[in-house]
């Protein structure tokens, strides 16, 4: 079995607290070094993360741009990769152990394979650390209304720091929207997936790191934030359904895999500029019924009381309620002992034939 080649991506603005321990994870993996490559894209970092990349020498190398987000960062990227494989990694998270060697072994083994996943370590410091992963190994290829609705409830496999893909393949979606300043990836493992096999391993290979200053999470925190995510979420959510049905997918899988981000760009516009209560119950309904169809009688008959003010109540109003539930420790005690939040909804795809 032929190792590839490995370039490994890392995007990265404003990481000082983290740069470091992204490359050292990269650097210490049970990997060859002659099999891999580090090319850092710093995105016009303005703190001391340019002198931090500096210190690793001739280990990486450093292409710094503008800053214009993480589509733009791609698409300087990929272009410069010389390995086989291009994995990806943001500056403020890093790599387990093994996670190259694993990665690699999955591309060597499924020469149909364009595109991997794996589990991840949701880490919000040292001493919590969740683990996500689907119980087996996936595989499937954005081509049906059936395949559609298992890859819509698997990206948190396919993020950033989890998905790696073949050069050729990701020079083919090229070039990623730039007003995609984040969820860029979202695009990038989307478009992949429709032009080849995707496969998820139930390994958990990357931590990702929940902060504060995280682009994605801190988008959520402010009025400004909010707007941005809103805007990205509803450019991303058109992009997909224009380009998907260029790339071979059916239009009931276009509009399946579309739905749910089409509604988090809704929920974020309706806490924002408000709306009419109608559009709330559509929005939550919608996303309810795609994260939680399993959700058991009592889960959902506490979901229809607790969806009774959406009848009558702005949806600002609406929101920021529910915003100011979501911070009370008491609120999160009394779900979490009577009435825990439904799991995700189960639907399998095909699973990996064990080889011999």
């Amino acid at each position: 079995m032929t190792i590839p080649l490995f370039t490994v991506v890392i995007d990265t603005y404003n990481h000082e607290l983290f740069i470091e321990q992204a490359v050292r994870s990269v650097l210490q993996q049970d990997f060859p070094a002659a099999d891999r490559e580090i090319l850092v894209v710093d995105d016009g970092s303005t703190d001391r993360t340019p002198q931090i990349l500096r210190s690793f020498g001739s280990e990486i190398r450093i292409l710094r741009k503008a800053n214009g987000g993480q589509a733009s960062a791609f698409n300087v990227g990929i272009p410069e990769c010389r390995g086989e494989v291009v994995a990806f990694l943001d500056g403020d998270d890093w790599w387990a152990p093994g996670k190259l060697r694993r990665v690699a072994e999955a591309f060597a083994a499924e020469p149909a394979i364009g595109i991997v996943g794996h589990g991840i370590l949701e880490s919000y410091d040292e001493d919590r650390v969740k683990p996500i992963a689907p119980p087996a190994s996936e595989r499937l290829r954005l081509n049906s209304l059936a395949a559609a609705r298992v890859f819509r409830l698997r990206k948190c496999f396919l993020g950033t720091s989890r998905m790696s893909m073949r050069t050729t393949l990701a020079r083919q979606i090229l070039p990623v929207p730039e007003s995609l300043r984040i969820e860029a990836d979202e695009y990038l493992f989307t478009v992949a997936a429709a032009l080849s096999e995707l496969l998820i391993v139930p390994e958990t290979l990357t931590h990702y790191r929940q902060h504060k200053a995280s682009l994605y999470n801190s988008a959520g925190s402010s009025t400004a934030g909010l707007r941005q995510k809103q805007v990205v979420l509803s450019a991303l959510a058109e992009v997909l359904r224009q380009k998907l049905p260029g790339f071979g997918v059916p239009d009931d899988a276009v509009r399946c895999v579309v739905e749910i981000v089409q509604a988090e760009a809704d929920q974020l516009r309706l806490t924002l500029d408000g709306g009419g209560p109608w559009e709330t119950l559509r929005t939550e309904n919608t996303i309810y019924r795609v994260m939680h169809a399993d959700a058991s009688r009592g889960q959902r008959l506490f979901r229809s009381a607790t969806m009774l003010p959406a009848c009558f109540l702005p949806p600002r109003w609406f929101y920021g309620t529910r915003r100011w539930l979501a911070r009370q420790d008491w609120y999160h005690t009394a779900r979490s002992k009577f009435l825990p939040v439904p799991a995700v909804t189960g639907v399998v795809a095909q699973e990996t034939p064990k080889r011999g």
